[in-house]
């Protein structure tokens, strides 16, 4: 059975190699969503760039809540949730700009 007490503990107690992990990959993992929605890719690639980066800010949000749960408030605790939830609404807006795009009709020249 999972113990929520001991994943939070783990996870303050490895905090600079989780933060040192997860900063990173949010961010390459969304500009990569970014870039394959820019590109018009598939859907399906920006859906699975979209997924994973999703995933590494859920788990970001994660972290940021355990520290939240013991009265840690800090400005790299917000910091951190914010740059989270950013990636969040952009892999989001991705998928929309994504779908949206692909639905336009596409004009060639002449």
């Amino acid at each position: 059975m999972l113990d929520f007490t001991s994943l939070a503990e783990f996870s303050r107690a490895n905090c600079v190699s989780i933060c040192a992990f997860l900063v990173p990959a949010n961010l390459l993992a969304t500009i990569l969503t970014m870039i394959f929605a820019a590109l018009r890719r598939p859907s399906h690639d920006v859906w699975q760039a979209a997924g994973i980066a999703s995933i590494f800010a859920l788990m970001m949000v994660l972290h940021v809540y355990t520290w939240f749960l013991i009265g840690v408030v800090m400005a790299p605790t917000y910091i951190l949730l914010w740059l989270a939830l950013t990636c969040l609404l952009i892999n989001v807006g991705a998928i929309l700009f994504q779908r949206y795009y692909t639905q336009i009709p596409q004009h060639g020249n002449g």
